[in-house]
């Protein structure tokens, strides 16, 4: 389990066994290879060798494909404590830091679709 952090040195995430997750422990993306992709498909960014979550800023459209569901779709024991960040490098104009320009892309899936009537 290794986490995510934002460029304020805050943890968002950890990634587990290909899968991100949020620190409440729900699924919020996949990793392919350093790509992140949420949980509805849509590219979201790569993470940084310093594991920050970052795209550039007008990113390339990808394919939307829905990545399969883990099993099981919620962490029970995520760490309450996790090391401090190092001091990361200042982004470049063009690039952006996921976690703090759109927070709200990684709401729960729930909150994200349409409710049924």
């Amino acid at each position: 389990m290794h986490p995510i952090y934002r460029s304020d040195g805050e943890v968002v995430a950890v990634v587990h066994r290909g899968y991100l997750y949020n620190i409440d422990g729900e699924w919020i993306g996949q990793l392919r290879g350093a790509e992140v992709f949420g949980a509805s498909g849509e590219y979201m960014g790569y993470l940084s060798q310093d594991r920050r979550l970052l795209r550039k800023r007008n990113p390339t459209k990808r394919p939307h494909v829905p990545p399969p569901t883990p099993w099981p779709s919620s962490l029970k024991s995520i760490p309450e404590r996790f090391p401090l960040a190092t001091l990361f490098k200042q982004l470049p104009f063009s690039v952006i830091d996921v976690f703090e320009e759109f927070p709200e892309r990684f709401r729960y899936i729930s909150e994200l679709r349409p409710d049924l009537d």
